[in-house]
């Protein structure tokens, strides 16, 4: 393959990835009372802060993921990150019905968001 063409493919890829939580976190920042409520719902200290605190990490490390800087600590960061929020906002196990379906799918989601980050930490 060109290996031209594999880069810009990797800084395509790092972009749309890095994008996606950028991404995300605005949105967050737009529905912070709705998800600082549930995850006070779901037990979290603190939740506004946590919030923030994960609003703050999701925008910085997608850009510098999105920019190819520091890449492998971005890509652990946002998977750290995963780790915390998948199963908070994805607990399929409570919900029965058309929402567990949905949970499913967005924790595989998020499963499939952490292997494009180890691939973009490698």
């Amino acid at each position: 393959m060109d290996p031209d063409f594999s880069t810009a493919m990797i800084a395509i890829g790092r972009i749309l990835l890095g994008g996606a939580f950028v991404f995300a976190g605005i949105r967050n920042i737009i529905n912070a009372s709705l998800v600082s409520g549930m995850m006070a719902a779901r037990g979290v200290p603190m939740a506004r802060q946590a919030l923030y605190a994960g609003i703050v990490l999701q925008i910085l490390a997608g850009l510098l993921l999105a920019a190819g800087l520091w890449v492998p600590y971005a890509a652990g960061a946002l998977i750290v990150f995963l780790i915390a929020a998948t199963p908070m906002f994805h607990n399929f196990w409570d919900v029965q019905g058309p929402e567990r379906a949905a949970k499913i799918n967005g924790w595989v989601s998020n499963v499939a968001l952490a292997g494009g980050l180890l691939i973009a930490a490698a």
